[in-house]
Parts: C-alpha cells; structure tokens; sequence
C-alpha cells in the first residue's frame, strides 16, 4: 500500500497540501449533509397514488372552512412520503397511513381503484369527501393491517359489506353521517353487524350514526367487544324495547344512542359504567327514565361529566335527585322531559358547569341565583319553563363567558336590556316570545360575534335599526310578530342566510340589496304592507321564500323559478300580483309547498303541476283567474296532501289519476266549472279529510257549487267513519315544515260563506249543495252522528225528510232548502240541541202555519235556533 505524504510548503494558491487536503475533506462532508435524502417512496405506491388523484375532481364549495385540497400537492417525480395526508414507514418506504379527509375529493370510488393496492395502510381516513353514492366496495377487507378506518360524511350508501369483519386489528371504525339524519343511505343487514361484532375484538371506537340498523337485533349490541370506551350510534333506526345488560361494557367512557326510537326504561346495570364519563340518550321520545334508575346514575357514575336526555319521559322523577351531581360535572341537558317541581338550586352553581339546558320543562319551577355561577358558563338555556331571573347587572355580570343565552316565554322579572352588551362572546340570543316592548336596544350593536337573534313574539315597536344589517357574524335574524313600522334598511354584509320580518307594520319596497345575498336560505317577510315589484334573485340558495299578505305587484320574476333548492313558495294574497304561472315553475323538483292563491294570476294551469315532483305536499292555486283544465297527470307516489284550486274557471273533468294522490287530505274544486258525473274513483283515496268522496277518514265533504249529477252516492257516505265518532282534539290541520303550513279553505258554514284560515282536525261537515243531485235522502246519512254542519240544499232531491236526521245529536247547522222534498218535518228533530240553523225553505213539505203551533217541533229547539226558514 503507497505511502500517503502531505507536504506543508505552499502552492501557488498559498495554502499547503495538507491545508488543501483538509479544505477538500471538509467540502465533501459539508456536501453530504446538505443533498437530499434518497427518495423514501417506492415507485409502485407513488404511482398508485397518483392513479387515485387522477380518479377523481376537486369540488370547490363556496365556503370550505376546513377543507382544502391535499392531492394538489402531489406531484409526479416527487417524494410521495412528503405529499400532504400521506404517512409513510421510515425503514421500508411503504405507505402506512392516508388522511385525505375534508379534501374536496369528489367522484365514484369502485372496487377497481388503485387505491386498494396499498396494502400496508395502518390508517386510512377518507372523510368529508363526496364520493356521490358509491358503494363501500368489499376489498377494504383486504387492508388486514388496518387499525383506523374512518369513511364518514362522504356520500356512501348501500350495504355496509361483511368484508369490514375482516379487519380484525381495527382499533376505530366510523362510518357515520353518510346521508341525513331522518335518510340513511348505509344500511347493515344481521348478518354483517353480527360478523363485526364477532371477529373486530379490538375495538375501542365505534361511530355508525346515520346507519340504517333497524333490522340489527337489540342483544347483538352486547356483544360488542369488552375494550371498547367510545359508542356512538345516532339516528340508526332503532326501534322497540332499550337494550338491556348495557353494563357488560364497563370501560365505555362515551355512549350516544341518541335519536333513536327506544322504548321502555333506561336499565338499572347503567349504574355499572363507572368509567363513562359523557352519556347521551337524548330524543328517544318513547324511552322513560325512572327515579330509580336516574338517581343511581347520578350516585354510582362519579366519573359523569355530560348527560344529555332531552326528550327522555321523565316525570315521575324528582328534580332533587339530581342534587348530587358531580362539582366537576360540566353538561346537563334535559329539555322536553316533562320534568315537574323545584329545580335544585345547588346545581346552578356547579363551579365548571359549561352547558345547562332545561328548556321546554313548563312544569318546572325555581329561581335562578345571579351570582357565584360557574365563570365558565357557556350556554344557557331556560326556555319555556317557570324558572324565574333578573336579567340585570348581577346576573350578567357573572355570565361573561356566556356564547349562548336562551330565554324563549321564560319568567323575567325585571330586565336591562342594555347590559347585554358586555356579553361580547354571545353568538346566539333568543330572547322571542316574552314582554319586551319599546325599541330594539342599541347594546345589540357592540355583540359582533352574534351568528343568530331571535326576538319575535314580543312587543317590540320602532324601525328595525339599522345597526342589526351590520353585524358582521349574523347567520340568522327573526324578528316576526312585534310591531316593528317603516321601511327594511339595506344590508351590509353577505353571510346572512335566514332571515324573518314577518308579521309586522313594515312598509316600502323590499330593499335591493337583500336580492344579491349569496346564502340566503330562509326568507319570510308575510303580513306586512310591503309594496312594489319581486325583483330578480341572483343567487340559487333559497330553500323557503315566503311573501304572503302585503301589496306586491307586477309578475313572479323569472329567477324564482331557477331556485333547485327551493322547498316552500308562498306568495298568496297579493292582489295586484298578475300574469300567467310559468310552466318554468316545473323546474323546482325539490318543492314541497306552493301557494299562489287569492292573487289575480290568470291563463292556464300548467299541467305539470301534477307530476314535476315527488315531495311536493302543498298545492294551492285557489282563488285568481285561472283557465283551463286540471293537471291530467298525477304521478304515482307523489307527496300531495292538500290540493286547491277553488274559485278559479277551471273546466273540464277531474283526471282519473288523482287517486296516484294517496296521501291526499284536502281537495278543494269548488266555484269552478267543473262538469262531471260523480267521480267514483275517488273512492281509493282513504286519507281525504275535506271535499272528500272516500269512505274513510272523512271530515269535511264539500263538493258545493259544482255540476255533479245523479244520485247521492250512499255507498261513500256509509263509510265515512271519522264522521261517526267525536274528536275533541283542538289541533289544527297542516303540514309540518321548518314552519308549519296551516290548511285553510273556504266554505258556507251556518248559512254564510267564511274563509277558515285554519281547520281544526274536529270539524266535521258534509256539504253537497249547488249540484244536480236527485232522488232521496240516504238515511245512512243518519250514522254520521259527530256531524256539526250537513248541507243539502239547491240539488234535485225528492222524496222525506229521513227521520234518521234526528241522531245527529252534534248538528249546528241543518240545511236542506231548494229541493223537491215532500211530506212532514219528521218530529225527530226536535232532539237537536245544538241546532243553531235551520233551513227548509223552497220545497214542498207539508208546513204548519206557525212553527209555535207545531207539535213536532219542541220548544227547546224553537229556543235554540238562530235561524228557521220554512217558507216554500
């Protein structure tokens, strides 16, 4: 080996060949530190990825608050081990873990995705994507080393397949909030949950809320794994009895099996979690809580820092039980459990209680204290209930951490207003439905955090101030039902997407710049005195517009009819609103409600309008100048419930596909020009409540004013059974909607023409006048004994009067003028008490001079009725 010599005399350069050889040492080590490393990815599983960005497109949404998209990142020629949401083992360079949630990721995931050839993955999350609809493909079991599974919130559906079961190392699956809550587009059959239940013994977090599981039995729950600490099982469709021996899964720490429909009692064994620390089994209506049962929760689960049982039935229990609540207990929610008596004061004053709800409980009294409360109170919420406050400076003084005050028809004795403007953290204040009166205060100015205001249903008086258009995190506004005047200020921000003015004096044009609002969801501006043209939407967001009751003009604009979104339009009574209904209107798929009535729209009715959509429930053209025939087509399963297009100059046949309608409640085709004989196919829809010719269910049949012809169709009539029997309910016919939809209909009650702006579901009337009916009265007429109102008159009738009229024992208003009805007034009705109006004028019976020398009419009939008309 030579020998190696370093000589110190200088080069030309001045250093010597020793210092030059240390210079060239340190150079090539200084190089090596600052390359790059080697690429840890292996080619196969860059390539991979790769392929699956490829397989799908970014979805821009208008406000990605946490998305954004990760696979923008990756780049071919780059080290894949470096891209965003990849996770790569260090010593082999193989992909271990994949987080692409909340990345924009849109598109079909098939079984064929390369995705699936990466089977080293440990963790994978792909959640809050949309993978429209697809399919969860049964190779995710083949991930055999998998450990985090999370497909949640991404458009999957179908059935969750029995490969999952696979994935025996799975420590956390969640395959939640894939549809909504009331549409669950997973669904698990027995045999796959059971499968599950059965080989993922490691479990320790389970999340399927939103998945169909209303075939899975009850007891398989039990035989979840025994490690497992987090439960969670949200609107799943759980019904019948609540699953008992819970207390097998001692080391549950978390368990929601909220929105479910249980039954039954909450088990005593709960007492044996010890280690759960957040409970909820909230909106489960049909689940009790018994004192027993719920005071043991309280004593034995030390370690409870949540419980929410909202809607749980609880009123058999003692709001004193609960007196022995943790002091680090941080969540209680009990609203709507119809809890009675005295609430523990003690409680109000838990040092760390963040969250107290106890609304809806109007059987539940006490007084709230206003001072040594938890600085840490973040929400509260006594609406509807008895407990009594002073809102002034001591209580709010000591609610500074206070995001949520809700104080909806509470018992405030004494308020200042004013002071709520040093709750700058609030973002949702309800104060609707109590007193207040004078002017919106201006402390509202200074709370810039506020998302949502509710102060309807008071007294409030003034304009609208201006300031309330220019908080700069306001979502939601509602301010219906007080006495606010004057014209509606322009708006100043662009995040406002539910917005109610309703039911107030506010005068002046629908200002401009609430048209070009990007968010806006919900717009409700109903009984006011509102005036000048609807001017053109610019945006598609609208989901419930409502302009109803003030003095609008001109036609409905174009861009109304480009709202997909769009569930409820209501833009009835506006006299001057005129011109023809576009056939555009067809385009709204989603709707749900349509009132248009006592407008003076004319031309014809587009005939769309019966099969454009399947949820639509609300149908009401009545009163304008409509022409015309009836939509001929009905589609079959469509959603109508109510349908009126009385008052109008429709012609022509009822079409036979109107009993597609089964869910068809009213049907209103009065004052038009119907020509028909008497529809009897009609007798297929069972749920028609008004103008109805079916033999069920029946409570108002009113087919007035029409051409009908032949005789009275007795056959219906004998089965119309909610006639026969009394409802004492007070309850109002309508549709349930974000806002309910209140039927109405107008009809001749008691001898005059009344418009009911609501139906109570105890009325019952049977009305065919100002027909061609002939031949006798049936006497099966005579069982209808719940009837108030039976209207017979201006037909061809003959024959008596049934005596079998006399059982009618409810009967307020009897009406049989204008016919050929012959014979003597059968004595039997004089046994109708609550007779109120009697009409038998122009026919041919047989009379006697004087009603008071008529034995067949009893005196207390001549007293109690308002009205008699006898006369021929």
């Amino acid at each position: 080996m030579p020998s190696v010599y370093f000589s110190s005399k200088p080069t030309a350069m001045g250093l010597s060949p020793l210092s030059l050889s240390f210079f060239l040492i340190l150079f090539h080590f200084h190089s090596t530190l600052s390359s790059p490393p080697p690429p840890l990815c292996a080619h196969h599983q860059s390539l991979s990825l790769l392929q699956f960005k490829q397989s799908f497109s970014i979805q821009t949404t208008p406000f990605p608050v946490k998305q954004y998209p990760k696979t923008e990142s990756w780049k071919e020629g780059t080290d894949c081990c470096l891209w965003d949401g990849v996770t790569c083992d260090l010593q082999t360079g193989l992909v271990t873990g994949l987080d692409l949630s909340s990345s924009m990721l849109h598109g079909t995931l098939h079984s064929n995705n390369s995705l699936f050839s990466l089977h080293h993955l440990r963790k994978l999350d792909l959640s809050d994507n949309n993978f429209t609809a697809s399919h969860i493909s049964s190779r995710f079991g083949q991930f055999s080393n998998l450990t985090h599974l999370n497909l949640s919130l991404s458009s999957f559906e179908g059935q969750v397949p029995s490969e999952i079961s696979h994935l025996s190392k799975l420590v956390s699956l969640d395959l939640s909030r894939n549809g909504f809550p009331i549409i669950q587009n997973l669904l698990f059959e027995p045999l796959s949950f059971d499968k599950i239940v059965r080989n993922l013994t490691k479990l320790r977090e389970l999340d399927l809320s939103w998945v169909h599981m209303s075939l899975v039995a009850h007891g398989s729950l039990m035989n979840l794994s025994s490690s497992l600490s987090w439960l969670k099982l949200r609107f799943c469709g759980f019904q019948g009895k609540f699953p008992s021996s819970m207390g097998k899964l001692k080391h549950l720490r978390y368990l929601s099996l909220a929105f479910n429909n249980f039954t039954g009692s909450i088990p005593y064994d709960f007492e044996q979690l010890t280690e759960l620390g957040s409970l909820d089994l909230s909106w489960n209506r049909h689940l009790s809580a018994e004192p027993v049962s719920l005071y043991k929760i309280v004593q034995n689960l030390t370690k409870l820092r949540k419980l929410d049982l909202d809607c749980v039935h609880m009123p058999l229990v003692a709001p004193n039980s609960l007196m022995n609540l943790s002091s680090s207990f941080s969540f209680l929610s009990l609203g709507n459990c119809g809890l009675q008596g005295k609430f523990p004061g003690n409680i109000f004053l838990l040092p760390n209680l963040e969250t107290l709800s106890l609304s809806d409980n109007e059987g539940l009294t006490g007084s709230f204290p206003s001072s040594n409360l938890s600085n840490v109170l973040s929400l509260l919420d006594l609406s509807n209930t008895r407990i009594s406050l002073y809102l002034e400076n001591d209580l709010i003084s000591n609610l500074k951490s206070l995001r949520n005050l809700l104080l909806s028809n509470s018992i405030i004795i004494r308020s200042d207003l004013d002071l709520l403007r040093n709750l700058t953290h609030l973002i949702e204040l309800d104060l609707s439905n109590n007193n207040f009166s004078g002017k919106i205060p201006s402390s509202l100015g200074n709370l810039v955090q506020l998302g949502s205001l509710e102060l309807s249903n008071n007294n409030f008086s003034g304009q609208i101030p201006s300031f309330l258009f220019a908080l700069p995190s306001l979502e939601h506004l509602d301010l219906h039902s007080n006495n606010l005047r004057g014209n509606i200020s322009d708006f100043q921000h662009t995040i406002l997407s539910y917005l109610d003015l309703s039911n107030n004096i506010l005068s002046g044009n629908i200002p401009s710049s609430l048209f070009p609002l990007p968010s806006l969801e919900y717009l409700d501006l109903h009984s006011n005195n509102l005036r000048g043209n609807i001017s053109e939407f610019q945006h598609d967001s609208l989901k419930y517009l409502d302009l109803s009751n003030n003095n609008l003009h001109g036609t409905i604009p174009s861009s109304i009819f480009k709202q997909e979104h769009l569930e409820v339009l209501i833009l009835a009574s506006n006299s001057k609103l005129t011109g023809e209904i576009s056939s555009s209107i067809c385009k709204l798929r989603s709707l749900q409600v349509l009132d248009l009535s006592n407008n003076s729209l004319s031309g014809s009715t587009p005939l769309c309008l019966g099969n454009f959509s399947n949820s639509l429930s609300v149908l009401h053209l009545g009163m304008n100048s409509l022409q015309g025939t009836m939509p001929s087509t009905f589609s079959e399963d469509n959603s109508l419930q109510y349908l009126n297009l009385g008052e109008n100059e429709v012609e022509g046949n009822i079409p036979p596909s109107i009993i597609n309608c089964t869910m068809l409640e009213v049907l209103d085709l009065g004052n038009n020009k119907i020509e028909d004989t008497f529809p009897s196919f009609l007798e297929a829809l069972s749920e028609l409540k008004i103008l109805v010719l079916n033999p069920i269910n029946s409570k108002i049949f009113d087919i007035s004013d029409n051409n009908f012809s032949g005789p009275l169709p007795t056959g219906y009539i004998n089965g119309f059974e909610a006639m026969m029997a009394s409802d004492h309910n007070m309850i109002y016919m309508r549709f349930s909607y974000t806002n309910e939809y209140v039927y109405s209909i107008k009809m001749t009650w008691k001898g005059v023409e009344i418009e009911f702006a609501k139906i109570q579901s105890n009325i019952r009337v049977l009305d065919l006048s100002d027909n061609s009916f002939t031949g006798e009265i049936p006497k099966v007429i005579g069982k209808l004994k719940a009837l108030q109102q039976l209207n017979l008159s201006h037909n061809s009738l003959t024959g008596h009067i049934q005596s079998s009229l006399g059982n009618l024992t409810n009967l307020e208003s009897l009406d049989l003028s204008s016919n050929s009805l012959t014979g003597r007034i059968p004595t039997q009705l004089g046994g109708l008490t609550f007779l109120g109006t009697l009409n038998l004028s122009h026919n041919q019976l047989d009379i006697p001079v004087e009603c008071s020398s008529a034995p067949l009419m009893q005196p207390h009939l001549k007293e109690t009725c308002v009205y008699v008309d006898f006369q021929c």
